[in-house]
């Protein structure tokens, strides 16, 4: 049974910094690409980061892109996402996904539960 497990979130203030985790478990990470994606209040899902398999390719959504690093360690099989320089704009839940390929095409087959980033003084 494929499990995603997401961690980190939380309060944290404007211009801040936090660092989400995702465990993955019952398929063979290290051969998928993976993404993160997440959904502000009220709002529609929004495509966050991605991850090739190997983590050599990267990509990001255009406003996330120089405040938010994707990475992973395949030997842990843990997905990671640094958020920088955190605005109220990024409250939201944020899910982590797996992608059915090894370079990412933004397409999911399997989600996480989300964890909860609140961006707020």
């Amino acid at each position: 049974e494929v499990q995603l497990v997401e961690s980190g979130g939380g309060l944290v203030q404007p211009g801040g910094s936090l660092r989400l985790s995702c465990g993955a478990s019952g398929f063979t990470f290290a051969d998928y690409a993976m993404i993160w994606v997440r959904q502000a209040p009220g709002k529609g899902l929004e495509w966050v980061s991605a991850i090739s398999w190997n983590g050599g390719v990267t990509d990001y959504a255009e406003s996330m892109k120089g405040r938010f690093t994707i990475s992973r360690d395949n030997a842990k099989n843990t997905l990671y996402l640094q958020m920088n320089n955190l605005k109220s704009e990024d409250t939201a839940v944020y899910y982590c996904a797996k992608d059915p390929r090894t370079y990412s095409s933004w397409s999911v087959d399997y989600w996480g539960q989300g964890t909860q980033v609140t961006v707020s003084s």
